[in-house]
């Protein structure tokens, strides 16, 4: 028996400091959130037990309401428009068109570059192209005969820029993801499909896609943890009020703005829920699909 405990004694040593580490930096920090929400703390002395009175108020509040139909918002198309450039940009970089390797290598060093650029840097260019007076997208607008538009300054406009630093930023992470994926498809499933006369369409929706499912399926499940907790993009370009923050920035902005920290973390966990019902009934579909 001892000699049995002394030979799985060592690889237990080695996932002790994960379980450690997420005790400490995840768990406690969650369950402490939880007691937080019900109670009414600003940060300072100790919390005031409010019972409900939090989540009450979230009912009633305007700005949560908005903030978070933003950020369904740009879940639902940075699902749509991020997955849709990066497959399509996937495809480009493993077809034919790129015969050699050294061209290959330099567009996909290019594709992958806006995702190691700073976040804020990229949001305070993003603020110049799309500023209302001097912005290069309104210049481009007068050049053509248009007239320019308030991108930043106008509710009906101010989700645009956010979007689109969004799809530029994320999109070349999940195109290297996708691209894993394609190389790994036989090309005896392509060469077959064309002695039977199958096009290029017909190849890319009965061979490719389904090829693609199950990374496509964790794709979408890490887009959409990443686009729930959205924080830099809405909060460096600013539109009136709130009509581009985020839930994340809006729960931030409760927490350290107002100092209402019992309010940020109900906040909080409003968002752990709502991301473990996505991700549920996205395992749910995908089981009912036969692939889980």
């Amino acid at each position: 028996m001892l000699k049995t405990l002394k030979k799985y004694k060592a690889p237990y040593l080695f996932i002790l400091p994960f379980f450690i580490l997420f005790f400490v930096f995840q768990l406690v920090p969650t369950i402490w959130t939880f007691y937080i929400s019900f109670t009414d703390w600003k940060g300072i002395g100790d919390p005031q037990f409010s019972g409900l009175g939090n989540y009450k108020k979230m009912m009633v509040d305007n700005m949560f309401w908005e903030s978070l139909g933003n950020t369904v918002v740009y879940w639902l198309t940075g699902l749509v428009f991020i997955l849709f450039c990066a497959l399509l940009i996937a495809c480009l970089l493993n077809s034919r068109f790129l015969k050699s390797n050294s061209a290959r290598a330099f567009f996909k060093t290019a594709t992958f570059l806006p995702n190691i650029c700073a976040a804020i840097a990229m949001g305070l260019i993003f603020r110049m192209l799309f500023d209302e007076n001097v912005g290069l997208f309104n210049e481009l607008l007068t050049m053509f005969g248009g007239s320019k538009i308030p991108w930043l300054t106008s509710t009906t406009y101010s989700k645009i820029p956010v979007i689109m630093l969004n799809v530029w930023r994320y999109t070349p992470w999940f195109t290297m993801i996708l691209l894993s994926g394609l190389l790994n498809i036989s090309k005896d499933y392509y060469e077959a499909a064309t002695v039977d006369g199958a096009n290029g369409i017909q190849q890319f929706w009965y061979i490719t896609l389904p090829s693609l499912k199950n990374i496509l399926f964790f794709c979408s499940v890490t887009l959409t943890v990443d686009m729930w907790k959205l924080f830099n993009e809405s909060y460096i370009l600013p539109g009136p009020g709130t009509s581009n923050t985020s839930l994340f920035q809006y729960m931030y902005e409760s927490g350290f703005n107002v100092f209402n920290m019992g309010y940020a973390s109900a906040i909080g966990v409003v968002l752990i829920l709502i991301l473990i019902v996505i991700s549920v009934i996205q395992f749910i579909v995908r089981h009912k699909q036969g692939e889980i």
